[in-house]
């Protein structure tokens, strides 16, 4: 049985300058949407106006995101079980704003799909063993470990599937596709309003990703190699579903003999993938430069 020792609001405070406490101040003051504000009945009507070969085109994108927000707000939970464990009361804040907005964001799109009239479609078929390798696997594996195992190890992996790769990498990857995709044809502003609250929201909690793991490996190439190692592995499977996704549009494409409002980029989603794998690894090579954690936390300052 776990007992406490202490508090840390009775013995000193909070401290207002951790990095987790300004994301949790930040997600009070810009967190504030409701997905049943979002009016989606132009988005009906334009879902409506596609021919079924259109509609079609659309739907890989739904099927990741429907099933990816849902997959991170069943996994958030052993996070915060272990930050609460380790004493980290503002990383516990935080991660209760973090929970609350990843069911938002299942709660927006499965709103959109239900109406729009696919909600009762099976869009699992969309989903091809990479996608399963990351979300019915390794996610729940690294999250749910955490429950018995808050090591640096465990949290470092757990950190690197769910904030790095399946929110730094394919969400933000999916983002900008429905905004190149979409927003480019003039359709669906209900999903690309919550999108950009999604986005939002995702920013603060890839930050906590980034800072959690930089925390961790600063000092230690022990745990640096096993964020980088770990990295590398799951991107053997993102890299494989982008290419899925790329081949799925030339497909689709193939389809569409008419003239199209969609103009869909079969290399837009890799190359943007590829960045975005860069830049989470190199959020993290930045820490070499220092030699501690207490150095890493004055340059947050």
């Amino acid at each position: 049985m776990v007992h406490h020792k202490s508090f840390q609001t009775v013995t000193d405070s909070i401290n207002w300058e951790d990095p987790m406490f300004k994301l949790y101040e930040k997600a009070k003051r810009v967190g504030k949407w409701n997905p049943t504000d979002i009016d989606f009945s132009q988005d009906v009507k334009d879902f409506q106006s596609l021919r079924d070969e259109e509609r079609i085109a659309a739907l890989p994108l739904i099927s990741a995101f429907s099933a990816g927000e849902e997959a991170v707000t069943l996994d958030i939970l052993p996070m915060i079980h272990a930050m609460a464990n380790q004493g980290r009361l503002e990383d516990t804040m935080f991660l209760t704003t973090f929970v609350h907005e990843e069911a938002k964001h299942t709660e927006m799109f499965s709103r959109w799909q239900q109406e729009v009239g696919i909600a009762d479609m099976d869009l699992s078929l969309f989903h091809n063993d990479s996608y399963k390798r990351i979300f019915y696997e390794e996610l729940p594996e690294a999250m749910n470990r955490l429950l018995t195992d808050d090591s640096p190890e465990a949290v470092i992996r757990a950190a690197t599937v769910y904030n790095m790769v399946v929110e730094g990498i394919l969400a933000e990857s999916g983002y900008n596709a429905f905004r190149e995709i979409f927003r480019k044809a003039g359709f669906f502003p209900g999903l690309l309003e919550g999108i950009d609250y999604l986005n939002m929201d995702e920013g603060r909690h890839i930050q906590f990703g980034i800072y959690t793991i930089q925390r961790l490996v600063v000092g230690s190439d022990e745990n640096y190699k096993i964020f980088n190692d770990y990295m590398d592995e799951l991107w053997v499977h993102a890299a494989d579903y982008v290419d899925y996704l790329t081949g799925l549009s030339e497909q689709q494409a193939q389809l569409i003999t008419f003239e199209s409002k969609l103009e869909i980029d079969p290399n837009l989603l890799k190359e943007f993938a590829e960045r975005q794998y860069r830049i989470r690894k190199s959020k993290i090579d930045r820490v070499k430069k220092y030699d501690s954690v207490e150095e890493l936390e004055e340059a947050t300052k």
